[in-house]
């Protein structure tokens, strides 16, 4: 079971599972106070108890007060926060890096193996098994031509995921998952193929660049503001770990 969604009059919980645990997410309906997003989250945790447990993660917007107080009052406890950056579209600087896109059916072995040696810290983006993998590459907003990848001498040493939110406005252009292999030895890939994944967005059409880095990530932190993004928003990671029912 890799998604589950719970109804309730008060609003609708989303939970995911994700190799660490299970990611939920609560939308409340408008006019709700405190105790109804308690009752819902309360839900979500015993729906993770039923599906066997595990540890359970909720992210908290900044300035949220209600999901703030039910998550406290639950006894989940804050884990790190996550910053969304963005910036305009083009960035206008130059880059020169060999790319070709993702191969479904192809490159999920290579590309599995350097995502979970670059992300062996990572409560989310380690660990990917072909199943996580999969369930990517099955949704609608896949698109294999914005998946870049960097081969040298045949084998990958470097990725650009791209994804393109067009339900927003403006629309949003993401570096959703970007890496390079940490057992190749190769210094200096970050920026270019950032710069890549942003060039075929504003190819796309869209104007506003986006992307996601941990509040620990400093050296993440100084390459994204040195390419000009700024953050927009901070969530806060709550977690708690839940026994089977």
């Amino acid at each position: 079971m890799r998604h589950r969604e719970i109804v309730h009059p008060s609003g609708r919980a989303r939970l995911e599972r994700v190799p660490t645990g299970w990611s939920v997410d609560l939308h409340l309906e408008a006019g709700r106070a405190a105790d109804d997003a308690t009752t819902l989250l309360r839900a979500a945790l015993a729906e993770v108890a039923d599906l066997g447990g595990g540890l359970a993660r909720h992210w908290v917007r900044a300035g949220d007060p209600l999901t703030s107080t039910a998550s406290r009052s639950l006894g989940l406890t804050r884990e790190r926060d996550l910053h969304q950056l963005r910036r305009a579209l083009p960035v206008g600087e130059p880059w020169d890096l060999d790319l070709r896109p993702f191969v479904v059916g192809q490159d999920e072995g290579a590309w599995l193996t350097v995502n979970n040696r670059a992300f062996d810290w990572h409560p989310e983006q380690g660990g990917w098994t072909l199943d996580d993998l999969q369930g990517r590459l099955e949704q609608p907003w896949f698109d294999p031509t914005g998946f870049l990848l960097h081969e040298r001498e045949g084998e990958l040493v470097g990725f650009c995921w791209t994804k393109e939110h067009r339900d927003v406005e403006p629309a949003l252009g993401e570096i959703y998952a970007i890496a390079v292999d940490p057992a190749a030895g190769v210094h200096g890939l970050g920026r270019p193929l950032t710069l890549a994944g942003l060039d075929h967005l504003h190819r796309q059409g869209i104007d506003v660049g986006m992307l996601y880095v941990d509040g620990g990530n400093a050296g993440g932190l100084r390459l994204y503001e040195s390419l000009g993004f700024a953050v927009h928003h901070t969530d806060t990671s709550l977690t708690i770990e839940v026994p089977s029912a």
